[in-house]
Order: structure tokens, then sequence, then C-alpha cells
């Protein structure tokens, strides 16, 4: 690894309503946005879910909150700031037609960022979704953003401030720190950085655990004609959860693809090598959870391209979870709609009816084979890979989209 480069160690989910600022908060506090980023490998993931990286740093010569920053040298002071860690930033969809981009994004993050606009009232339908995302997948460290503050007077922002309050309550973010911020100005981003530092820490991993990829995103990077002697390995985008990847060991990816063979169809692994990592925008030789990470293999391009493997699970041969076509989940539904408008009740789901399954990266459509109280079994149109006791977001046709109804639980 060269010089200051340091590996991202946490993913923190950027949540909240369709321009509300979360992309320009990203810009202040890592000076970059990465949809803009120059590589191939991360600018294709960057697509449906932005990654950007930043490194939080504290002037050694300040102790209260002015010390926290992403500036290498304090201008105050006229001295080298201390770096504190790398966090990647992955910024989900606001746009409601991306909530199951979302979930996916949620099944990657250790913890959240709620952005609320000062100048719109309090909850929009889709923050209300996002935070109740956010309670169904688990997530419980959460820094709220009050942006925009600049747009509004005094009394307005207050008022919006209580507002923010009241939406909290009694929900996974009700502690949460509520900063606030104007993105666009760059006011009050050493507040954010010390509410994340102390909000979202780095979750406990174990180093020797055997490896298990979320695969977010896959794709060729060949540009087209290029020949055969020049051809680059399909590429895994997404996020390891646990234990090291390194370059040059195998890698086995589930559920696979579906096999036809004597006219009966199965869905089988595929295992391949891995030829080339890339962590925090270098290449590296070894990958350790947080963070984007991009896998080259030397998997046929024509398997990897277009997200054909996204949703799937990669790791050490003979480690990965069972594979599923149809499984058992308990149910524990909302009491109303996410992110309606009106606050419609959830009724019980019922057998025959399709619903839509986010489990891990993996969103799919499965058919209620049979609804008992409490539970339900479906059968899946896409197999996934997963372990028993994995959360499952359930969404519900609700007029012309799919509405977060509750979350299940795997029982196998």
């Amino acid at each position: 690894m060269t010089g200051t480069h340091r590996q991202p160690e946490v993913n923190i989910g950027l949540v909240g309503h369709v321009d509300h600022g979360k992309t320009t908060l990203v810009q202040a506090l890592s000076g970059e946005w990465t949809d803009q980023h120059s590589e191939e490998m991360k600018r294709g993931i960057s697509i449906r879910l932005g990654y950007a990286d930043a490194t939080f740093r504290a002037c050694p010569e300040e102790d209260g909150p002015e010390r926290y920053t992403v500036e290498e040298r304090c201008s105050e002071h006229d001295v080298e700031t201390e770096v504190l860690r790398t966090v990647s930033f992955v910024d989900a969809p606001g746009h409601e037609t991306l909530m199951a981009t979302m979930l996916t994004g949620a099944a990657v993050m250790d913890g959240a960022v709620l952005v609320i606009s000062a100048t719109e009232d309090v909850p929009q339908a889709q923050t209300e979704e996002h935070l109740m995302a956010l309670d169904i997948i688990g997530i419980d460290n959460i820094v709220v953003v009050q942006n925009k503050i600049d747009l509004v007077d005094r009394e307005r922002a207050e008022q919006n401030y209580r507002q923010i309050e009241e939406f909290v309550a009694g929900t996974v973010a009700e502690d949460a720190p509520v900063v606030p911020v104007s993105a666009q100005q760059g006011v009050n981003m050493d507040l954010v950085i010390q509410a994340i530092e102390e909000e979202i820490p780095t979750p406990e991993r174990d180093p020797d655990a055997d490896a298990r990829m979320q695969v977010a995103r896959s794709f060729d990077i060949n540009r087209p004609g290029t020949t055969w002697d020049a051809l680059q390995g399909g590429v895994l985008g997404g996020s390891l959860v646990q234990g090291r990847l390194r370059a040059d060991e195998p890698l086995e990816i589930a559920p696979g693809r579906e096999v036809e063979e004597g006219g009966q169809t199965e869905w089988r692994s595929i295992e391949t090598t891995i030829r080339s990592l890339q962590a925090g925008g270098e290449s590296v030789d070894e990958a350790t959870p947080g963070g984007l990470l991009g896998v080259g293999t030397g998997l046929d391009p024509s398997l990897t391209k277009g997200d054909a493997l996204a949703g799937q699970v990669a790791g050490p041969p003979g480690t990965l979870p069972p594979t599923w076509e149809q499984f058992t989940m308990s149910v524990d539904l909302l009491d109303r709609v996410a992110g309606g408008m009106d606050a419609e009740e959830v009724e019980d789901i019922s057998t025959g009816e399709p619903l839509m399954l986010t489990v891990g990266t993996a969103t799919t459509v499965g058919s209620v084979t049979s609804a008992r109280e409490g539970e339900c079994e479906v059968a899946l149109q896409r197999p996934v890979a997963a372990s028993e006791g994995s959360k499952i977001a359930i969404n519900r046709r609700v007029g012309a989209r799919w509405r977060l109804i509750g979350v299940g639980t795997l029982e196998g």
C-alpha cells in the first residue's frame, strides 16, 4: 500500500428524501464525489450505490469540536492533523422507485446519516420510509443532519428542528444527535464528523473469519472490440462483511448460475480465482472489511456483465451459506405501509400473493405458497444464498409500486 492510503474501515449510509442534500454533504466531507471517479471499476460500481471515502482527522492543538476536520493541515495552528479513521459513505438513492437499492445498500451499512432538509415539513414520505428501512435492517447507529439551514430564518429552523425530534421519537433514531448544517456552505462539518466519530463505531470484526462478500454490482470492463488476447476477466463490486480477501486465492460465488442438464435445470455455484483487488480506490494485495471493493476475477466477462451476479455472495470455496429456491420466514409486519401519504394499514400476507424480498444485496420476487399467523412460505423466482436467521425486507405491490410492509427472518 502506498504512503497515506488507508482502506476504509466502516460503511456509513446516507439516507433521506430526494434533493435533501445527501450528495452535497458527502462532497463537503470527502472533497469528492466518486461518480466522477476515473477508475473503471469504481465508476461502474457508483452508478447505483454511490460511494466516496473520507479520512477524518483531528488538530492536535484543539480540544473542542473545532478539532475535527478532513484537512491534512490545520490552517488555524499551522500543524499537521492526526488521522482518526477512513470511512466510506454509501449514498443510497432517495428516489422512491429505488427503495430496493436503498435496502441492498443497507445490507452493507454499519451506521447511517439521515439527511433532512430544513426547508420542508418533516417527515417527507421517503424520509419516513428510509427510517423504517434502517429499523428493519437493524441499523441503530444513526446521526441526523438538518441540512440547508442557510435557506431559512431562525424561527423556521427551530420549528423544523422540533418536527425532527417529534418524528424520530419512538424510532431507532430516537436518541440520535441532530446536527444543523449547511452542506453547500460547508458550515458545521466539524460537528458532523464529531457526531459520526461518537455515534458510529467501527464494528468488531473477526480477522480470522472466512471471507464473505456481498456482491452489489458486476460488470464487464472490456471496451467493445477488445481482442481475445487483451480481454480482462469479469469484475465484482460490493462489500466485504467479514474476513479478508487476497489476490490469487480461489473464490466461490453463490447461487451462481442456472445450468441445464438432461432437461432439468439447477443452480450451481461458480468458482474462479481473484486476479486483482481494489479498495479505497487503489489496487491492494489484501482487502479487509469496510468500504467498497472491486474484485477482478478470471470469469468470462459475459457472466458478469450488466450486474448479472449482483445480489450473490462470494467467499472461499466450501464456506458459503446455503442457496434457497424456497424458504419459510417468520414475519413481523409494520402497522402501516411505509412512505404512503395516507396511513394505510398493512393487511396480513395472503397465500398466492407476490412479494418483493431483499436479502443481503439480493432482491428477488417470491410467490407466497402458504401463509399462516406470523410466518409464510415463499417460492422464489430467483434463488438467494443466505444463512438461516438472515433479515429479509418485505415489499408488497401497492398501486403502481412496491412498498415496504415488514421484515422477515429466514427460518429454513
